[in-house]
């Protein structure tokens, strides 16, 4: 792949179910880096400079029941690209948000493809971070698990760091092995590494991303680990209950059997340019 961000074009992929109250000021910051072109990044960080010239921003509304489509619609970026990020939406019936994600990679257009969660709690600027992996990897996985050892969940109730620390341990034995952030909303791919996973990805909850990092490492890809900042955004809808935890065990459980005859990929200078 080309270093150079000018030949590349990048899709951001912002899967929102009834996201209408924090949706808009998650635009404005998103749209406010993305348009400081020749700005610089805080301290130790690469600025909206270094990402490809052309951007997509892609809403994808999961069967939302409030203004979150109409918001969008409204936006004077709707629809415009002359240069400035381009902003569309894609609306689908509310499955899951693993479904919303895999319909919203599959139509994203750009060379590096990125998604993230609606409220932006990984702000805009971690997102060269991303795009900079992906210059020698397939994947490039935040993670909330910094080079320290500390964890920007620690902001999280206590509830939810046991339970994930339950699902982590699940997670890692059956199916992701040492990638310790599973569920981190921030990943990005390369076009043709966004084709082949989600095309193949059957897992439509929350458990998604457990499958793509079991699809990746079986088909051989080459992941990054990338530590991002992130910050506990609070209006979650998702709520613990029995129901929840029965479905997230059995689709873990069920990701291996699903994707038994998943081979690997030919050696990375043995594939076809994309």
């Amino acid at each position: 792949m080309t270093d150079d961000p000018a030949a590349r074009s990048l899709s951001i992929v912002l899967p929102a179910f009834n996201e209408a109250a924090r949706l808009e000021p998650a635009l404005d910051e998103l749209f406010g880096y993305l348009r400081r072109r020749d700005g610089r990044g805080r301290a130790g960080l690469p600025g909206p400079a270094s990402l490809p010239a052309a951007i997509e921003i892609l809403v994808v509304d999961d069967g939302s029941t409030d203004r979150t489509a109409e918001l969008v619609r409204a936006r004077s970026e709707f629809g415009v690209h002359e240069g400035a990020p381009l902003l569309s939406l894609l609306s689908v019936a509310h499955v899951g948000k693993g479904a919303a994600v895999r319909a919203g990679m599959l139509a994203a257009t750009g060379d590096l493809i990125v998604f993230a969660d609606a409220d932006m709690a990984t702000p805009p600027d971690q997102i060269p971070l991303l795009v900079q992996a992906l210059a020698n990897h397939d994947l490039a996985l935040g993670s909330r698990i910094q080079p320290d050892g500390s964890d920007m969940r620690r902001s999280q109730p206590g509830y939810r760091r046991v339970l994930g620390r339950i699902f982590h341990g699940l997670a890692s034995a059956w199916a992701v092995g040492p990638v310790e952030d599973t569920q981190c909303g921030f990943k990005g791919f390369t076009r043709p590494a966004s084709r082949d996973l989600f095309a193949r990805q059957e897992i439509t909850s929350i458990v998604f991303d457990v499958e793509l990092i079991y699809l990746a490492r079986r088909r051989g890809y080459r992941i990054a680990i990338v530590p991002i900042q992130w910050s506990d955004r609070r209006g979650s809808r998702m709520r613990t209950r029995p129901g929840l935890a029965i479905r997230v065990l059995w689709d873990l459980f069920r990701i291996p059997l699903i994707h038994r005859r998943v081979g690997r990929l030919a050696p990375v200078d043995e594939r076809p340019s994309p």
